[in-house]
C-alpha cells in the first residue's frame, strides 16, 4: 500500500505522544476533600427523611467514585466513598453502593439494602435521627 500523505504522518503522530506524554504524571484532585468543601452549606437547608432511594438507571461509563455525604439530624457528616469500575453495568453498580454504605455507616444507626437490582434503599433505624 503507497502512502501519498505520509509526510503529513509524522507531524500527527509526534503530536499526539506529546499530548499523550503531557497527560502522564498528572493528578486528579482529591475528591474527598473536594466534595467535602462544596458539601459545607447549611444544615437548615437539608430535606431531612428516615429512609433515601439512591436510584441507578445505566451502566457506569468510566472508572471513578460516588461520594455520598450522610448527615443525621443534629449529627455531624460522614463521607461515604464508593469506587466504581467502568465495566459495571447498573445492578453492580447498586451492589457496590450499598456495600459502600455498609461497610462505612454504623450498623446500629442504618439498614442498608438494594431494591429492584438497581435501587438502594438506606433507611434508619428504629429510634434513631432522620438523616
Amino acid at each position: 500500500m503507497k502512502t501519498r500523505y505520509w509526510h503529513l504522518l509524522v507531524p500527527a503522530l509526534a503530536a499526539l505522544f506529546a499530548f499523550t506524554l503531557a497527560a502522564c504524571g498528572t493528578k486528579p484532585p482529591q475528591p474527598g476533600a473536594e466534595a467535602e468543601a462544596a458539601l459545607a452549606v447549611n444544615a437548615s437547608n437539608f430535606a431531612y427523611s428516615n429512609k433515601w432511594r439512591i436510584e441507578v438507571s445505566e451502566s457506569a461509563r468510566s472508572d471513578g467514585e460516588f461520594v455520598f455525604q450522610v448527615t443525621p439530624r443534629d449529627g455531624s457528616s460522614q463521607l461515604v466513598t464508593v469506587p466504581i469500575k467502568s465495566s459495571f453495568g447498573e445492578n453492580h453498580v447498586a451492589r457496590a453502593i450499598r456495600d459502600g454504605f455498609r461497610e462505612q455507616l454504623d450498623h446500629e444507626l442504618y439498614h442498608i439494602e438494594r431494591d429492584d437490582g438497581e435501587d438502594v434503599l438506606v433507611k434508619k433505624r428504629h429510634g434513631e435521627a432522620d438523616f
